[in-house]
């Protein structure tokens, strides 16, 4: 949990509250439009501690067969991806340092996100009605999840929800696609000639986790909001389909749910890259696949309950009978 004590913690929180208004940040800001919000207060937003591409989102990744990868362990996790036949495989082991990956398969660009604070692991179509935008970290955070920003008009977005929170593009909302986090032989064992993110060209200790023992801590990261309700642990695992949250300890001792109009699955095999301080190492948490009644994958996440109660307040909470 970044190591720092409770105290630093508390001093930290009220240093970043004190600069948190749009005329500290003009200087390094100087398109974005901080005239128009949907925030209710600039207090929300406080500093992750890196400035703005402190963490560098990857602009142009390269791949490599699944086949001659020799770095991955096959618990590790990764965030996988398939358009049109075509799989993708984005290593955690890299998106813990880079966060965001910039990519197109075909003719669809795409954004891979990984909050590690969260545990949020989305991808987004990067095109829409304002053109194809490209997002970079901004270094900032709201309920402990990840701002980015995108290049074209240096508005900001919220990562767990896909949508501009400041600047000229409040409001837009991106198009969250299919996609799940499993593990590296789950990957490799069905698409062997599948395509897999090569190591970026940064220095950086990739199959680290600089958050150790994180998911098991008491308190999130720089998160002053409500707990969830109903009891639920703030830093237990919870699986998003829309506004709809069944937890992860559910689903794991069932090992098949279907309600409403999903069938989520459980599968061991995935080390948690929250867990110890090399991401190998890390407990198995398993990995979820969530589709429809027709074994179409469903768009979902699996993150954090209190990231799940802080931006759907009003979710529904999914206990089963």
């Amino acid at each position: 949990m970044r190591h720092i004590t409770l105290m630093a913690a508390l001093f930290a929180l009220l240093s970043v509250t004190a600069f948190a208004e749009p005329k500290f940040w003009k200087h390094e800001w100087p398109k974005t439009d901080f005239s128009t919000s949907s925030i209710s207060g600039w207090a929300e937003i406080l500093s992750g501690g890196p400035p703005k591409d402190g963490i560098p989102a990857i602009l142009a990744p390269s791949f490599h067969p699944a086949s001659e990868e020799t770095e991955i362990s096959g618990n590790e996790p990764v965030l996988t991806l398939e358009i049109n036949g075509s799989p993708r495989a984005y290593p955690i082991r890299y998106l813990m340092w880079h966060e965001i990956v910039n990519d197109q398969i075909g003719n669809v660009p795409i954004a891979v996100t990984y909050c590690p604070l969260c545990n949020s692991g989305i991808v987004f179509e990067r095109e829409g009605e304002h053109g194809v935008l490209s997002f970079g970290v901004s270094g900032k955070l709201r309920n402990s999840d990840m701002v980015m920003y995108d290049h074209q008009t240096e508005s900001w977005w919220q990562q767990a929800i896909g949508v501009a929170i400041v600047g000229e593009l409040t409001g837009v909302e991106l198009v969250q696609l299919p996609a799940w986090m499993e593990s590296w032989d789950q990957y490799r064992k069905r698409n062997p000639e599948g395509l897999v993110m090569s190591r970026p060209g940064e220095s950086r200790p990739y199959g680290s986790n600089p958050y150790g023992g994180y998911d098991s801590s008491d308190r999130p990261f720089l998160y002053n909001g409500e707990n969830p309700p109903h009891g639920v642990h703030p830093l237990a695992r919870v699986v998003r389909v829309g506004d709809r949250a069944w937890q992860f300890e559910r689903v794991r001792n069932e090992g098949f749910i279907e309600e409403d109009d999903v069938v989520i699955t459980w599968e061991a095999g995935q080390s948690s890259a929250l867990d110890e301080r090399i991401i190998s190492a890390g407990r198995d948490v398993g990995t979820i696949r969530v589709r429809d009644r027709e074994g179409n994958d469903v768009a979902h996440d699996v993150l954090f309950a209190f990231a799940f109660h802080a931006f759907w307040p009003d979710g529904k909470w999914m206990f089963g009978s």
